[in-house]
């Protein structure tokens, strides 16, 4: 069932009155204990291989991955037309920057979480990385649900 916690489009596993949602995305603590809480995810990696390895990833971690992208238009249709709470977006696709197609989807309405991924290490993009809208860096080869989760925090 469609829901949000804070704004951030989730699936709660089952119904939660208003009153006792929380502010987690991760999970949430209703009166009869602890529920699983969804944050739906967008893939964008010019990269398929890639893009089906985080899929699986993700989804075995418990994320809802609602849809993949190549490039940044892409990206930005993809936003427009899902709504993903999060977008897992590498820093170097094909025809695009990632950190351009960072800030460009945060300028729109209601933006998405971004978090940036790359098979270089972080302190590559170390300047970039400190004045991006993204949340924050996952190396590709350390992606997991429990790293994304850690960030989304």
């Amino acid at each position: 069932m469609a829901a949000s916690i804070a704004g951030v489009p989730v699936r709660a596993q089952r119904a939660v009155p208003e009153a006792e949602r929380g502010l987690a995305l991760v999970c949430a603590a209703s009166r009869g204990g602890t529920i699983a809480v969804v944050a739906t995810v967008l893939i964008v990696d010019d990269c398929g291989s890639f893009r089906r390895s985080a899929r699986l990833l993700l989804e075995d971690d418990g994320f809802e991955v609602v849809g993949e992208a190549e490039d940044g238009r892409g990206a930005v249709e993809q936003v427009g037309l899902l709504r993903p709470a999060v977008v897992v977006l590498d820093v170097q696709l094909d025809q695009d920057d990632g950190f351009d197609v960072a800030e460009t989807l945060a300028t729109g309405p209601d933006p998405p979480m971004v978090v940036m991924v790359s098979t270089r290490a972080a302190s590559s993009y170390a300047l970039r990385l400190a004045t991006t809208p993204a949340l924050g860096f996952i190396a590709k080869a350390d992606l997991s649900g429990e790293r994304l989760a850690a960030i989304l925090r």
